[in-house]
């Protein structure tokens, strides 16, 4: 389950590439997932949700402009699988799961950026023009980074 996780948010960040660590960063500052005694403990503190969710933020103002590079330029894919990694990883190191979730999210992470640009291909070529469906990736990525987070073991039961 928690591979599955960890795939599924690697994915996000294949969609969004901030999207992915600023959700795992309010997870850990919730308490819904303890990062306590790792590498990543950091992600729990208020500035790592602070300047995380700053990014998500400007990532999604960015992503609508007309000059805003490809994700499949290799700076933009080499940051997804990054952040797809650490916010797999975060997810796997409660359960001493850590390079799975780190394996997981960055191949969750290469997916969601492929499949993710091909998604947004078709959607704005059905709507006739890009921005309509870049908020509905927006939309997408939140939502079942939400869900994630939310499916944690360590979350509170909805």
């Amino acid at each position: 389950m928690v591979s599955l996780l960890a795939l599924f948010m690697g994915g996000v960040a294949g969609l969004r590439a901030m999207m992915a660590p600023a959700l795992a960063t309010w997870a850990a500052a919730l308490g819904w997932l303890d990062l306590s005694g790792s590498y990543l403990s950091f992600l729990s503190s208020n500035w790592a949700v602070l300047i995380l969710t700053i990014l998500a933020v400007l990532e999604l103002v960015t992503d609508q402009l007309p000059n805003t590079p490809s994700r499949k330029v290799p700076q933009q894919f080499i940051t997804r699988l990054v952040t797809g990694g650490v916010a797999g990883a975060a997810i796997g190191i409660p359960h001493d799961l850590w390079l799975a979730g780190l394996v997981s999210g960055v191949l969750g992470a290469a997916v969601g950026t492929y499949g993710g640009a091909w998604a947004r291909a078709k959607l704005a070529e059905s709507f006739g023009k890009d921005p309509p469906a870049a908020f509905i990736e927006d939309a997408v990525a939140f939502v079942l980074a939400f869900i994630i987070i939310l499916l944690l073991p360590g979350a509170p039961a909805v």
